[in-house]
Parts: C-alpha cells; sequence; structure tokens
C-alpha cells in the first residue's frame, strides 16, 4: 500500500511541475532559514565551550558567584595557589590579575587591557611570535595581541610605556615594558588591544603595593585523577570560601543567563518559519486535491480504498517537504556562513567566536520537524479527501 501511495504522489508530482517546482523552491528557501535558526539557537554555547576548553584549562576560582569573568579580587593568592597545587587531581594552577593601561604619547584614547599572571606557570594563550620569559626587572616582559601590534606598529623587541588605569592610586608609576612576544588571547575582540605580563607588573601598573591578590585563578585538572570535577571538588575542600565553576558549569550558567536571549529569539523564528512552510505546503496540496476532485472520486468508484488515496496525498506532501528540506541543508549552510560574518563583524564579540555551529543535533531536530510539517501539513487536503462524496462528485465533474 506504502509503495502504491509513493508511485501515485510522485505521478502527480511530475504531471504538476509548475506548481512543484514553486513549492520545492519555497520549502527550500524556509527549510534553509529554519535549518539556520536551529544552528543559531546552540551555536554561541557550542563556540564558547570550545573556547574555554581550548584555554588549557577546565576549572575556574572567583570570589564572587555573580561574576564568572572577573569579580572581586582574591586576597593572599599566594598561600592558596601552594595549597591548590598540592592537591592530586590538580595538575596546573594561574593567578590571574586584570588591569587597564594607555600607551604613553598616543594622542588618540586606545584602552589597553592587561592580564597579569605567574610567568613560570601555564598560561591561557596562544604564542603567535616570541616567548613570554620568566624573568624580572625593567622593562617589564610583556605579550601583546595582534591587533596591538598592527595599532601601535610595535613588533618582538619594541619598547613602549604604559599609563594604568586602574587601582586606587591616583597617579601610579609609569610601567617601563619591552615586547618579548605577539599572542592570541582567549575571547579577544576583533578589536580588542589586550597585553600580558607578570602580576607584579599589574599591580605595580595599578598602582598597588600589595601584589599577592588576583582577579580570579584558573586551573588545570588532572585527567588521570578524575578530570575536571575531581579538581574542583578539591578546590572547594581547599578553599570554602570562594566559588569554584567548572566550564560545564559555565557553559550551563550562561546557557541560562547571558545566552537565553539567543536561544528565545531562535525559538521564536524557528516557529515563525516553521508555520509560513506549513502553510506554503498546506496551501499547494489544498489546491492541488480541490482540482483533482473528480480524478480521486474516479479512482474511488474503481475500488482504491480511502485510506490509499489519502495516503496518496500524504506522500504527496512528504516529497515535497522532503526534496526541499534536503535542499535546504547546503544552502542554509552557505547562507549561516555569511550571516556568521556579519554578526562577528559587531563591536565586543570576540575573534573566534562563532554564531553558527553545525551538530548533529541540530541536523536531527531539523529533519524531526520537516516529517511533522509534512504530516501537519498534509492533515486538511487528508480531510478533503476522506470526505468526498464520490457519486456526487463524479455527477458534477460530468455535468460540468
Amino acid at each position: 500500500m506504502i509503495r502504491r501511495a509513493i508511485a501515485l504522489a510522485w505521478l502527480r508530482v511530475r504531471r504538476e511541475k509548475g506548481r512543484t517546482i514553486l513549492g520545492v523552491a519555497g520549502i527550500t528557501a524556509i527549510g534553509a532559514l529554519l535549518f539556520d535558526m536551529l544552528l543559531l539557537g546552540n551555536g554561541l554555547l557550542v563556540s564558547f565551550r570550545e573556547r574555554l576548553d581550548r584555554s588549557g584549562f577546565d576549572v575556574r576560582v572567583i570570589a564572587s558567584e555573580s561574576a564568572v569573568i572577573a569579580g572581586p579580587p582574591i586576597e593572599r593568592v599566594t598561600a592558596k595557589t601552594a595549597i591548590l597545587r598540592r592537591a592530586p587531581s590538580i595538575a596546573a594552577v594561574q593567578r590571574v590579575r586584570l588591569g587597564s593601561a594607555d600607551v604613553e604619547g598616543v594622542q588618540a584614547a586606545h584602552h589597553v587591557t592587561v592580564a597579569g599572571v605567574d610567568p613560570d606557570a601555564l598560561v591561557p594563550w596562544s604564542m603567535i611570535d616570541g616567548t613570554f620569559p620568566s624573568v624580572g626587572g625593567p622593562p617589564a616582559a610583556i605579550v601583546i595581541n595582534r591587533n596591538m601590534s598592527r595599532v601601535f606598529h610595535l613588533m618582538v623587541g619594541s619598547r613602549l610605556v604604559l599609563e594604568g588605569r586602574c587601582g586606587a592610586a591616583l597617579h601610579p608609576l609609569p610601567l617601563q615594558a619591552q615586547v618579548s612576544g605577539i599572542a592570541a588571547f582567549q575571547n579577544d575582540a576583533t578589536d580588542a588591544l589586550t597585553a600580558a605580563s607578570s602580576y607584579a607588573a599589574v599591580a605595580a601598573l595599578c598602582g598597588e603595593s600589595d601584589s599577592d591578590r588576583a582577579d580570579m585563578l584558573l586551573i588545570r585538572s588532572n585527567a588521570a585523577a578524575g578530570g575536571a570535577d575531581a579538581a574542583a571538588a578539591a578546590a572547594r575542600a581547599a578553599l570554602p570560601d570562594l566559588h569554584v565553576l567548572t566550564n560545564e558549569q559555565i557553559v550551563e550558567r550562561f546557557s541560562r543567563i547571558e545566552f537565553s536571549y539567543f536561544r528565545q529569539l531562535s525559538s521564536v523564528l524557528t516557529a515563525v518559519t516553521l508555520f509560513f512552510g506549513l502553510l506554503l505546503v498546506a496551501v499547494l496540496l489544498t489546491v492541488s486535491v480541490n482540482q483533482q476532485l473528480g480524478e480521486m472520486a474516479a479512482l474511488r468508484a474503481l475500488g482504491l480504498s480511502r485510506g490509499r488515496v489519502m495516503a496518496g496525498v500524504l506522500c504527496e506532501s512528504a516529497l515535497l517537504i522532503g526534496i526541499g528540506g534536503t535542499a535546504a541543508i547546503p544552502i542554509g549552510g552557505m547562507l549561516s556562513i555569511w550571516l556568521d560574518h556579519i554578526l562577528r563583524s559587531l563591536p565586543g564579540i570576540p575573534a573566534d567566536a562563532r554564531f553558527f555551529v553545525f551538530t548533529a543535533r541540530a541536523l536531527a531536530i531539523h529533519a524531526a520537524l520537516l516529517v511533522a510539517g509534512a504530516v501537519l501539513a498534509a492533515l486538511y487536503p487528508m480531510r478533503l479527501v476522506a470526505v468526498l462524496p464520490i457519486a456526487e462528485t463524479l455527477r458534477r465533474e460530468v455535468v460540468s
């Protein structure tokens, strides 16, 4: 029965070429937008998780639960770092102190974000050129990102003077610095000016006499000793007054709060797109059925069952949506690349962020929505066939 219903639907689809082309084109366009909305709904989270993992650290320790990136400073960091490094489940610990500065002698307002870290520990960035030496003394060794190198015409070996814009001191001493390397920093926006030096240099830049503090602690877990969950548990036991988050927990929090807008936007646009797709196919099928009522009545009179004729309408809906939906995947993929390029050019967006990320889950949801759409779009045309009065329809066809 199924094979015959499919054959009947295929004959109708081939016979009405203009209607078929129109329907498939419309479903392809709508399906491409639907596919992009599904990629957008989860793309930022997937991209955010990838950026967190690329840093090499999978646990973060902060002083306040309200801020994930940076909050109130953590005091007496040296002692707390030493305690964490003794845990078997923790492979590495890095302190991070954030500051802000201007480059001396530059007229335009270019604020530089400066991260202070322990030079002897694992650093959360990738070196492109040069090194980040573990030596102190003036001038302070500093690594910069490519954008800062381009804007200020700096290269490895160049010297610059930074004037602090952070801390409580009204007039902190300028920091004499020498570029020792160029690095790619995680979560850097395309226009960001970012540098990094030792935590002592950043404390001096901010006019702080006490350098034994940090905005956060980054932990790299020991995979052989339980991974991120075990490292987080050890950090919570050692530092009960601080807040410890794994990358998984950070992503889950951002999914509920910071990224909820994109999920809601994606859900609304998905529902609207799916509705117009159903409306298009339902209208095309209804027009097709109304034009072929006489033919269907004749088939029923010749002994074709009601279920078989209804199955033919359902298969016709499935063919239209199946062909259009399949063609929508590569078109939607190409469209997402263009849209992703536009969104990533917005100010403040990390250069390596992606809004549209292909996942097997998005493809499965896309297929499930198309299957459900094929059934829903065919309901009304199938009802027309189910209640079709055979004798009256044939009489009307003969008279007309």
